[in-house]
């Protein structure tokens, strides 16, 4: 531990949450994850100059979100861990101005910080008769994730929503960076090559009924509730989608169902699932994925792709 970081850091950021060995798995929605050097959630106020100090003591800094796509070693996660969390959290409602009378000016912007649960942010459009963001409104993971992922869920992806995002660069500069030059697809945009920080999004919704929108969340959720297996801790869907497949039919087909590892397991209920029954370690579950992958591409010749990220130290 480098005490003269820590001492630096409490004396000149003296209102920010920072800890010393705190344990990942109350950071990830696995609850898997063993301990960061250090870990703090600061606020706009607070970032830059954390990142400027992190800098200044060669201090490898890790950022993350609400941690619901993330598998962190057991060993932990050397450096700084900075959550972008309740700091980063407002949500705002706007009606956009339109220019030129273009289409796409036309509408109304939900402004929110990187670390807003995005089902809020749904849920906060819904309550403003806003559609655009139902898909969203069961994933659990934060609005810099679901940037820095183009995450999506029922035939909705963050792109077909996105305005811009406001970003920290690597130089500690804030920037602002258009859907189309943030480059999303399947499960990806250029933040992480780029070493950018997520501080927050823009969201273009259009005007619908607040009864049908809801409905359709309801429609969504009772989805989830019926197939996905949420009375267990878990990173949501473990494997990419193969192209041409479904990656849960693969397992499912390849007799992996309730296939365990320790306490890690392919979910009984869906098997795009890995869950944690209870104790599983980041190694249960590395053992697992590597099984998994072994026996499809033996009986079928299809590669899956982790979705999970995977960090820290095994």
């Amino acid at each position: 531990m480098n005490q003269t970081f820590v001492k630096s850091v409490t004396e000149q950021l003296p209102k920010l949450g920072f800890l010393q060995d705190e344990p990942m798995k109350k950071h990830t929605t696995f609850r898997i994850g063993g301990p960061a050097d250090y870990y703090a959630e600061p606020d706009m106020s607070q970032i830059s100059k954390l990142i400027e100090m992190a800098k200044a003591y060669d201090m490898p800094v890790t950022v993350i979100g609400n941690g619901s796509n993330l598998l962190v070693g057991d060993k932990g996660i050397r450096g700084l861990v900075i959550g972008i969390g309740k700091g980063l959290s407002e949500i705002e409602v706007t009606e956009a101005v339109a220019q030129q009378s273009t289409a796409q000016d036309n509408g109304h912007i939900i402004t929110a910080g990187a670390g807003a649960i995005l089902a809020a942010v749904a849920a906060k459009a819904a309550e403003a008769s806003l559609s655009g963001l139902e898909f969203a409104s069961g994933i659990p993971g934060s609005v810099g994730g679901a940037v820095v992922m183009n995450a999506g869920a029922y035939g909705g992806e963050i792109k077909d929503v996105l305005i811009d995002a406001t970003v920290l660069t690597a130089e500690g500069e804030l920037k602002t960076v258009t859907r189309d030059e943030l480059d999303l697809s399947y499960r990806h945009s250029i933040v992480p090559e780029k070493g950018y920080i997520v501080l927050s999004a823009r969201f273009r919704l259009i005007p619908k009924p607040k009864d049908e929108i809801k409905s359709y969340m309801a429609e969504l959720r009772t989805k989830r509730v019926e197939k996905q297996p949420l009375e267990y801790p878990s990173a949501g869907s473990t494997f990419k989608r193969p192209e041409g497949y479904f990656a849960g039919k693969l397992i499912m087909d390849a007799g992996l169902r309730g296939y365990s590892v320790g306490d890690a397991q392919v979910s009984q209920k869906h098997c795009g699932f890995v869950v944690n029954k209870g104790e599983a370690t980041a190694a249960d579950v590395l053992t697992l994925i590597k099984d998994v992958q072994e026996t499809v591409l033996k009986q079928f010749g299809v590669k899956l792709e982790p979705e999970v990220k995977m960090i820290g130290e095994f």
